[in-house]
């Protein structure tokens, strides 16, 4: 485990201290961090896959289902 120093609000700071146990501080940050480090993470995948799709060629649902077909008669044999 490391010790990391950082700067938040003082409101945000009072509101910690005020909802939160003694010892129980650290992994309630621990947690928020973690989720928006996720959230983040989630979201710069979202925008990979939305680059990718802007890139790539579109498929009507005709072509989607006559390749499905195709796919299920190949893995059928």
């Amino acid at each position: 485990m490391a010790k990391l120093n950082v700067s938040i609000d003082d409101r945000l700071r009072d509101e910690l201290f005020k909802l939160v146990p003694p010892r129980r501080r650290s992994q309630v940050v621990n947690e928020a961090l973690r989720h928006e480090l996720m959230r983040r993470k989630r979201q710069l995948a979202t925008d990979e896959v939305q680059r990718l799709r802007k890139r790539s060629a579109t498929l009507s649902e005709a072509e989607i289902l006559e390749a499905v077909r195709r796919d299920r008669i190949r893995t059928a044999r």
